[in-house]
């Protein structure tokens, strides 16, 4: 039996796949063929199971030796690619295990001492424990980067460089994410030997609902009270994004004194805030969840309706990494922008490049219409 049988067997028993992704069919038999790899394909496409499964094929778990590393760049994403791994290796002696910040270090490197077979970590804490040598890079065979946009940027590139630098001699080298640039591009093959390009266009998907792209004309200052009427509506269920962490906090605060349906996440929460704000917006007692780019990569989060774009984004890569989380597995989706007259410009540019076509909506007495129409888009809101 070919890989992909086998997989779309196994896929179709334990997780109830109808078959496997694009993206796991041309990355996973490029990956077991010992292949260095940069796939490029969009949120939800399937891209976490397309590296793992030929991981789990090709380590040895018998083995008293750390062999694979993936390194994402949120602690969430850290603890799902962690869970995923977890499920598939039950029952056998394959191990993993996280290594993030906020959580505790001393804790972290007992653990390494019994040399689990892979580990996930964020880049901070991934490099404190090497630098102590308490993670052994020189014994990994596999590196993957998860969001390789994110961890190839400048902020993060010389580290992450130095995890592949340190690495065994010829290991392989994996890197994802839903959008890499020309400029991420030609940094990743530097540290890679002749990779193989895989580029999933979200047209490839199988199961992609209706998504409509909307925005609404606000002005910068009421953009705060204008998502605390939204999370009023009725079966919303909706991811908002915006630029920066201060602006984030400010709405924060603004939003909690007037007890808003909604959370928040962001990079200077405690570990047990960030679980709390999760859970209570994957349980529905908050029907929007606000977060910055880097502190929502990743997420898991099924049945959005709604992908919100408090700021404008700054590129086409960001608009498109933050809508594709809607409109996933035939469900529909609508991303909605809350644009104010200083950022017109920028968003027309944006949707006339990716062709997109926008509809304007607007509010009124509560509810959320499309134009001047009197043809309601979602239920009344309070």
């Amino acid at each position: 039996m070919s890989v992909i049988n086998l997989l779309n067997e196994t896929l179709q028993n334990k997780w109830k796949f109808e078959s496997t992704m694009k993206v796991q069919d041309e990355m996973i038999p490029a990956v077991l063929d010992g292949k260095d790899v940069v796939a490029e394909s969009p949120t939800g496409s399937g891209k976490t199971l397309a590296y793992v499964l030929p991981i789990l094929n090709k380590v040895d778990g018998s083995k008293k030796q750390t062999q694979a590393l993936i390194v994402a760049p949120s602690q969430e994403l850290a603890m799902q690619i962690v869970e995923v791994i977890r499920e598939w290796t039950a029952g056998t002696d394959i191990t993993v295990q996280q290594l993030i910040g906020g959580a505790n270090s001393a804790r972290q490197i007992e653990k390494l001492k019994k040399k689990p077979t892979i580990v996930v970590g964020t880049p901070g804490r991934l490099n404190e424990l090497a630098r102590a040598n308490k993670l052994k890079l020189k014994e990994i065979q596999m590196v993957v980067l998860d969001e390789c946009d994110q961890l190839l940027s400048r902020e993060y590139r010389v580290i992450v460089k130095s995890f592949i630098e340190g690495a065994a001699y010829g290991r392989q080298v994996i890197v994802v994410s839903a959008t890499i640039t020309e400029e991420i591009k030609l940094v990743a093959n530097r540290m890679m030997f002749e990779p193989i390009h895989i580029d999933i266009k979200p047209e490839d998907m199988v199961q992609v609902g209706k998504i409509v792209h909307s925005f609404i004309k606000v002005e910068e200052r009421d953009k705060t009270d204008l998502l605390r009427r939204l999370a009023n509506i009725e079966g919303l269920y909706g991811l908002a994004f915006v630029n920066n962490i201060d602006q984030l906090l400010m709405k924060e605060t603004k939003l909690k004194y007037r007890d808003a349906k909604v959370v928040t996440l962001h990079s200077e929460m405690k570990k047990e805030e960030r679980k709390k704000a999760l859970d209570a917006f994957r349980k529905g007692e908050a029907r929007i969840l606000i977060a910055t780019d880097i502190a929502a990569r990743g997420l898991d989060i099924e049945g959005l309706t709604h992908v919100i774009h408090v700021d404008v984004p700054r590129t086409i890569e960001q608009y498109t990494h933050r809508s594709g989380r809607t409109g996933r597995a035939g469900a529909d989706g609508e991303v909605l922008t809350l644009l104010s007259y200083q950022d017109e410009k920028t968003y027309k540019k944006l949707t006339r490049e990716l062709k997109v076509k926008a509809v304007q909506k607007v509010w009124h007495k509560g509810m959320l219409l499309e134009g001047n129409s009197k043809s309601v888009s979602e239920k009344r809101g309070k």
